[in-house]
């Protein structure tokens, strides 16, 4: 009974001790089912992102969709400017505010010979309240004669001048400030032009002109003239209310009163006291603050040129004024006083030197005449005064 028992346990038993499946070979089936899975989902996804490219592009295409313009960036021509381009600026209309240009006017080549050959220009600076009646007949002063010129025009701000193209004033007015009679504005202005006028390197000689003066002789004349050493401006001591009293006491130490001298507004300078006006941080600056109504175009220059003991300075202005009435204004004249006779003793009615020897062409402009006046001055201008 006992081993009957025995014998029918044992297949029970060894079936225990039979080998299992191994669980290392259920997980390795169970990562290849998921990175399976990954895989189809990844095909899945590329073919419908292929698929909808596809489509938009044969959409667009159908559509025919403008394409957004290709922005071509085009090369930046080189525009050479040139020493002559440099020297000889033809566009004075810039952009640069008083102190600006004043420095840059200030600039002083040191290699005293010259990259190129030119011919010494005089630089017209006119100084006007408004137009310049007298243009036509300036323009038959300066016919024929480019290249020995230059022009600057000076106006109030708020007038607009404009002059038709082809002319010699067209485009040369400057970046002006309002200029009131008697007070620092007027020199201001003075400054203004020359330090645009000392722009170009090419103008050797400066003269200061009105609205209402006129020339008395060609340009071939007065170039001739002019070209030299002598600087055409007064300088002299006057008493009284019209010189002396004018000098403030607030000046000095600076400027004191043994300094103080008068002269004519109306100037003729060289490049080298140009330079020394526009540059002057010593004595201009005591005008600024002390002689802001003290009539400083009558004696800032000649004040500086004393003090400086400037050389080859003639002592006399090159413009006829007639002093001769009462007041702070000289006389006017209108169309009925001019006559040959009238111009003749303009021209040659005074005696003074000139370069060591006497001669009676001592003014080369003239003012103070009214608009009127321009149909017969350029009547006579061909038959008096040379050109025309």
């Amino acid at each position: 009974m006992k081993s009957s028992r025995s014998s029918s346990y044992r297949p029970k038993l060894s079936s225990l001790f039979q080998p299992q499946p191994s669980n290392s070979l259920a997980v390795k089936l169970l990562f290849a089912f998921f990175f399976l899975a990954i895989g189809f989902a990844l095909g899945i996804i590329k073919g419908f992102y292929i698929k909808s490219s596809s489509i938009s592009h044969s959409s667009s295409s159908s559509l025919h969709l403008p394409r957004q313009p290709v922005k071509k960036i085009e090369p930046v021509p080189k525009v050479r400017v040139g020493l002559k381009g440099y020297m000889e600026p033809t566009n004075i209309m810039h952009g640069m505010n008083d102190e600006e240009l004043f420095w840059k006017a200030s600039m002083v080549p040191r290699i005293k010979r010259h990259p190129y050959q030119w011919f010494p220009k005089i630089a017209f600076l006119y100084l006007t309240k408004g137009d310049i009646p007298f243009a036509p007949l300036w323009e038959k002063f300066f016919e024929g004669h480019g290249g020995l010129y230059s022009i600057y025009v000076h106006a109030d701000p708020q007038f607009n001048l404009s002059f038709p193209v082809g002319s010699v004033f067209y485009g040369r007015r400057i970046r002006s400030k309002k200029a009131i009679w008697g007070r620092v504005s007027m020199m201001d202005a003075e400054r203004r032009l020359l330090a645009n006028a000392l722009l170009d390197f090419t103008n050797e000689r400066f003269i200061l002109l009105s609205e209402s003066h006129i020339p008395l002789f060609n340009f071939t004349t007065i170039y001739s003239y002019l070209v030299g050493h002598t600087i055409y401006m007064e300088s002299y001591d006057l008493p009284g209310t019209g010189g002396r009293a004018r000098y403030r006491n607030k000046m000095g130490p600076v400027i004191r009163p043994e300094h103080w001298r008068k002269g004519s507004q109306w100037f003729e300078m060289d490049r080298k006291l140009a330079l020394e006006v526009i540059s002057d941080e010593t004595y201009y600056p005591e005008f600024k603050k002390h002689c802001k109504m003290c009539v400083a175009d009558e004696h800032y220059l000649p004040t500086l040129l004393n003090i400086k003991r400037w050389p080859h300075v003639a002592n006399r202005t090159l413009t006829w004024i007639d002093w001769s009435q009462k007041g702070y204004h000289p006389a006017n004249f209108s169309s009925e006083d001019i006559t040959i006779e009238f111009l003749k003793k303009l021209r040659y009615g005074r005696s003074c030197n000139y370069n060591g020897m006497k001669t009676r062409v001592c003014f080369l402009f003239a003012r103070k005449f009214l608009p009127n006046c321009l149909d017969r001055f350029l009547e006579l201008a061909p038959k008096v005064m040379g050109f025309g």
